[in-house]
Formats: structure tokens, sequence, C-alpha cells
């Protein structure tokens, strides 16, 4: 498991840790330190985090390099080749056109045809950046000077209201699916580790099915009324989407193809439990059916930087926060933690605990750096309240996406929404607080009941 530093300076220094475990999680804490201010590259410092952890006899070469044999680490890998399958056949901006031709008569419902299509290409694509910076974007920005905004006294007719909107949605999206961003999978194994909660695809989608249609709901209609867009009736924007169609034509073969296997990776991805299939194993066919395919050439693998960044940093850290685990220390912090709590209630631990979470993201520029420097030790803290486990695991894991909608610097397509110029920083501070703590209320409100009606605690 991971462990904050910080906060297990706080607990009383638990027995029966080795030598070799506290030495890891020097390694570890110094890593994590490094994966927050960044001197280099996520991938970058999580290599010298585990070179580390071998030269120093903390872990042997084989238990360093044992995580990239996780099969999660190869599904993101093989995820993020996928999507550059949907970017480069054009399918993704096709179904965003559709969503625009059916659904965009008006300002709030193209907003909904953006964040629907998003929400679909979150099914398989998981880097938020890729999804909705490098397809909806470009689409959100052509919609708005369609209408004559631009950044500037022009930006309140449309593109304040839509950057908005489509930003804060996409970070629903992001905690919708186990592919929502590429920090999901890593908390799914955290939740498998410390409280033995399997978080499949197919799980995770229904937890998050309720709290998020009512954060779709609820999202829109806020910045409706708070960046209320002048232009309200965008007959227009269906046929600007009839008009792309039209200029993309019939679909190419390629793009069948690339169709063929979004289904079909996805309909596996959702019934696991059934056909008991690895995710990694449906997820590196689809990429060797797009390759056999033509759809991507061997080329493209190698050129998608972000996946074998991600398949570098991610196979680090989860094999690093493992040993710490099997080294006692996620027994030992347990122990304390619950001596500590004993007779606080644990709702209250649960309520101020994830709201406090959701606030640290301040301090990240990073869905993922924050996961790997506090998931786990909130998450032991808020179970050794006496929290249900699985409100607990699901609870977390969505609120990790969530402190994201905050700064313009908390995730990868935060920089690219803000830097359209459709904002100034202290709305977007101003209404990423509000956002984020409106959204959160209704992801833990809503959810609890959801989780509940389901009978998981």
């Amino acid at each position: 498991m991971v462990l904050a530093p910080a906060l297990i300076l706080l607990l009383p220094i638990p027995a029966g840790i080795t030598v070799q475990g506290w030495r890891l999680l020097a390694i570890f804490a110094a890593t994590i330190a490094g994966l927050m201010s960044q001197p280099l590259p996520l991938g970058a410092m999580a290599l010298l985090g585990l070179a580390a952890a071998a030269l120093s006899g903390a872990l042997s070469p084989g238990q360093a390099l044992g995580g990239y044999a996780e099969p999660l680490v190869w599904m993101v890998l093989a995820a993020f080749c996928i999507s550059r399958g949907m970017i480069k056949t054009g399918l993704g901006r096709r179904i965003a056109f559709i969503f625009i031709r059916a659904m965009g008569h008006t300002s709030v419902g193209l907003g909904y045809a953006l964040v629907a299509s998003d929400a679909v290409l979150g099914m398989v694509i998981p880097s938020n950046g890729a999804r909705a910076g490098g397809i909806v974007f470009p689409v959100v920005k052509s919609l708005a000077e369609a209408y004559d905004s631009r950044p500037g006294s022009t930006a309140t007719r449309l593109g304040t209201f839509l950057t908005l909107m489509v930003y804060h949605c996409d970070i629903t999206v992001s905690a919708l699916f186990l592919t929502g961003n590429a920090s999901n999978p890593l908390i799914a194994s955290l939740a498998l580790q410390v409280a033995g909660i399997d978080l499949r695809y197919g799980l995770w989608a229904l937890g998050a099915l309720a709290p998020a249609l009512a954060s779709v709901i609820v999202l829109p209609l806020f910045f409706y009324y708070r960046r209320p867009p002048e232009v309200t009736r965008t007959p227009g924007a269906a046929e600007f989407g009839r008009a792309q169609l039209e200029a993309l034509g019939p679909m190419a073969r390629a793009e069948k193809v690339m169709l063929s296997v979004f289904a079909l990776v996805t309909v596996l991805w959702l019934t696991t439990s059934w056909h008991h299939i690895d995710y990694a194993i449906t997820a590196l066919t689809g990429l060797a059916a797009l390759l056999l395919g033509g759809v991507l050439t061997w080329d493209d693998v190698l050129a998608e930087r972000s996946g074998w960044d991600t398949f570098v940093w991610y196979g680090a850290i989860f094999q690093m926060a493992r040993a710490l685990g099997d080294a006692g220390l996620t027994s030992a912090l347990a122990r304390t933690a619950g001596q500590l709590l004993t007779g606080v209630s644990w709702p209250l631990v649960l309520v101020v605990l994830l709201f406090a979470y959701l606030y640290t993201h301040y301090a990240f520029a990073t869905i993922t750096a924050r996961v790997s420097a506090l998931y786990a030790a909130v998450l032991l803290v808020i179970l050794a309240a006496g929290t249900p486990p699985h409100l607990a695991v699901f609870a977390m894991s969505y609120v990790s996406s969530l402190g994201a909608a905050l700064t313009h610097y908390g995730t990868t397509t935060s920089p690219i929404y803000y830097g359209a110029g459709y904002t100034t920083p202290g709305m977007w501070w101003r209404d990423g607080f509000l956002a984020a703590t409106l959204n959160t209320a209704v992801w833990l409100t809503v959810g609890a009941l959801w989780w509940k009606a389901l009978g998981w605690w």
C-alpha cells in the first residue's frame, strides 16, 4: 500500500517493522515528494525510486521489477494505444458530431452533447487529456467561435459557459469508469491491497452510475445560472455537427475496424465476471486486432508517449506499494490508527477526511501524485474508524478524481481549457471551489444511498 509520510509522523511508531521496511518507506516517501514537486517527469522519478530501492537492498532485483508483470499495468498501456486509434481514425470526432447533431439546438443541449461524447469515449480511453483535451476541446473551441465568442469581451456569449461546463463534467467522467483517467487502475490496485475489494471495470461503473447521473444534471445547471451564456439557442450548432459529419463522409474501413474493437473491448470489460478474461488480455487483444487490421502500426504504438510513461511510473509505484504492505506497514498503521480513533463515530471521520482529502488537491498538479501520496493512508484511517469497507472504498475512489476541479493545474486537461482564455484565474478558482464542493456532496449523498440500495454496506 502507499503511505502518506506526513500522516505516519503524527502517529506513534508501530512495532514489528523490519529495517528493510523502514528503508523502503524512506525511499518511497522521497519518490512521492518527487512526484509532487516534479523536478523530473513522473516516469523518471518512479524509476529513480525503484533503482534506489534495489541498490539499497530494500528490494531484490526480481521484486523491484515485479510490478511490470502486473496485468493492470499492461491494460493501461494497451488502452492508451487503443485511444490513439480513436484519434487517428477520426472515430472520436465522429461520435462527438453525432451527439452535437442530435442535441445541439440549445446551449445547454450543446454542452450535454459534448459531455455525452466524452462519456462514451471514457469507456475505453484512459487519458482525460487525450479524450477531453485532444478530441472534445477542439470541437468546444470551434463551436464557441462559430457564435463569435472569443476570449475577451465576447467570452460570455458562449465560450465561458461551454469551457467550464465541459471541463467540470469531464472530471465526473474521469470518476465514472475504471478507464476514466490514468490513476484509476492504481486506485483499484490499492483498494484491493488495503481493503480486499476488487474494483473490476463493471463494478466501478455500476457504483458510479447513480452519482454520476446526478452530477451531470447538477453541474450544467450550476454553471448555466452562475455563468449564463448570452446565446441560449444554438440551432447552428446542430447544423455544424451535420456539416462536419458530411465532411467526414462514410466510415472508412479503418474506422469500422476501430468501432468494432471499441465495442468488443468495452463489452468484454463490462462482462469480465461472466467470462473471466483478464482486463489486460482483453486490452492486448484489442490492440492486436488494431495492428492486424492496419488501423495502427508498430510505430504508432512506440509513439504513444503518454502510455509508455504511465506504464513506467505505474509499474514502479505499484511494486513499491505492494512491498510496503508485505513489509508489515499496512497492518501496523491500521492497528495504530484504530487505537487512536476509538470512540470516534465513523460517519464523522468519513466526511471530515473525505473533504480534507478533496481540498489537498490544491497542493498537487496531477491526480496520480495525490493518489500515490494519500489514497491508501487516508483509506486506512477511515476503515480503522469502523466505516463499512465498500462505502469507504467507493467514496475515496471517486473523490480522488473530483479534486481536479479546484485549480487550473489540477489535471492534464486543466491548462488546456483554462488556456483557451474564456475565464480568469479568479473565476476558475472560485467556480472550481464551489463546483468541486457541490459535486463531492452530490457524489457522497447520492452515492451512499445508491450503494446502500445495492446492498454494499
